[in-house]
């Protein structure tokens, strides 16, 4: 026969070693979110997946098949992303884990996706635009969906940094090298143009000066981790060359926003050890400017002084502002459909066949009003959740690498914030890519918040 005095003292001890009760052993225990207690290492996740999300990095950046045309027919990126999805899909469902973060911005970027689609049955070329999401703008989606899930990890961030900045360096080189051999745009006899490097993302000289710029601050925050001497004097060299590659594509767009990065930094760094690197820099890049290119200076100039433009290419991105702000005047909820922002133009100011340089005006133009509030609402989120990361690592002496990493992805996404003013890539991976990564750095740095200092909705997107 049971003693009564002995079950109520077990009662008792349940309840001071697990909170409940025998009586409330039917209560659904509350979640909690102590995922810091588990090592980052012993995350469980799929490493097929993260490896081809390297691979198809690679693939995309450097697009070997352009230096192999044997490789062409293999399409390595689209295998490599299809491989990296199905891994993860796979082993999440086989380990009965949420197939993605449940995040605020994963939210608005699929409502994004989907208010595109909805507005293609409205669009002047609905098959264009068919062709359009399918080709370009799903597999930005997909990639950032990729990123933010798959680098769960301070260490996955780390690698996927490195891998980032090595790859930048061939690009980098490839644009010095056209223009000390003289590889210069064809059509381009009033200012030298240098060809860019041969891929998708960096085929003309300004995509490659806006690739190298979203690129380089997270090579300033693998530097200002304190590597290795060698290492060290290895980053600063390739930090030199996407310098110098920027600044020979004679982008106007991207010398500014290569200054929208320096002065970042040099704010975002105020009162840190590492601000004298920054003023080192600063100072070096200053001492440089006599030996610009001819030429450089006068480039220039037209950014003031439109008119001054010998290659008309200013006067003409000015009117085609001009035009898209008299579309969307006229269809403000309805734009012109995915992908047709050059048919609007060419009804509002006749037949040129160009796009709009301007992401905001394309993204009105093309998905109206509630397109442009929606992705401006991701964009703030994107840049919130870099400035959150790294304000959450700062004063950690142990987390200093994902402060850095945060801040470099911080400084990345202002700096397209403003080269999107002058640039045609609404749907293209340069915000997609740098957004990823972003969401991805915040997780890893709720991860080591108190559960109490988390919001349920953010607890929930990290068990």
């Amino acid at each position: 026969m049971l003693d009564p005095g002995r079950v109520r003292d077990a009662a008792a001890g349940a309840t001071r070693a697990g909170g409940r009760g025998v009586s409330d052993w039917w209560r659904r225990a509350e979640p909690t979110c102590e995922v810091a207690a588990v090592p980052e290492e012993r995350i469980p996740d799929s490493r097929l997946a993260y490896w081809g999300l390297l691979a198809f990095t690679f693939f995309v950046l450097i697009s070997p098949q352009n230096i192999i045309p044997a490789l062409a027919p293999l399409r390595l990126a689209l295998v490599s992303a299809a491989t990296t999805v199905l891994a993860l899909v796979a082993y999440r469902l086989m380990h009965g884990r949420p197939l993605t973060i449940n995040t605020r911005e994963i939210w608005l970027a699929g409502v994004l996706g989907a208010w595109s689609v909805a507005t293609i049955p409205m669009s002047l070329w609905p098959g264009g635009s068919v062709a359009f999401f399918v080709d370009i703008y799903l597999k930005s989606l997909v990639t950032f969906w990729l990123l933010a899930n798959v680098l769960n990890t301070t260490a996955r961030l780390r690698r996927m940094a490195w891998v980032l900045t090595l790859l930048a360096v061939p690009l980098a080189a490839t644009g010095v090298q056209n223009f000390l051999s003289g590889e210069f745009l064809p059509e381009q006899r009033k200012v030298r143009r240098i060809f860019g490097y041969d891929a998708a993302l960096t085929g003309n000289p300004n995509d490659l000066a806006l690739m190298l710029n979203l690129l380089l601050p997270i090579a300033v925050a693998l530097l200002m981790t304190r590597p290795r001497r060698w290492v060290r004097a290895c980053l600063m060299g390739f930090i030199a060359l996407d310098v110098v590659a920027i600044v020979v594509t004679f982008s106007r767009a991207g010398f500014l926003t290569l200054t929208v990065v320096a002065l970042t930094y040099l704010w975002k760094l105020r009162g840190r050890p590492e601000w004298k690197w920054g003023l080192l820099a600063l100072m070096l890049g200053l001492a440089s400017l006599p030996f610009l290119p001819a030429g450089y200076e006068q480039r220039l100039a037209t950014v003031t002084d439109t008119n001054s433009d010998r290659t008309g290419s200013a006067q003409n991105r000015r009117d085609d502002n001009v035009a898209a702000i008299g579309w969307i005047s006229g269809h403000p909820l309805i734009g012109a459909g995915l992908g047709q922002d050059v048919l609007a133009l060419n009804e509002e100011r006749g037949a040129a066949w160009k796009a709009v340089h301007n992401v905001y005006l394309q993204y009105a133009v093309e998905l109206g009003l509630p397109g442009l509030a929606l992705f401006v609402m991701l964009l703030v989120s994107a840049l919130r959740s870099a400035a959150l990361a790294a304000r959450r690592a700062a004063d950690d002496p142990a987390r200093a690498e994902l402060f850095h990493l945060a801040t470099g992805l911080h400084v990345s996404l202002i700096a397209f914030t403003f080269a999107a003013l002058f640039y045609p890539v609404a749907y293209h991976f340069y915000f997609y890519y740098i957004a990823g990564l972003a969401l991805a750095i915040k997780t890893v740095a709720d991860r080591h918040r108190p559960p109490e200092a988390i919001p349920g909705w953010a607890a929930r997107s990290i068990e």
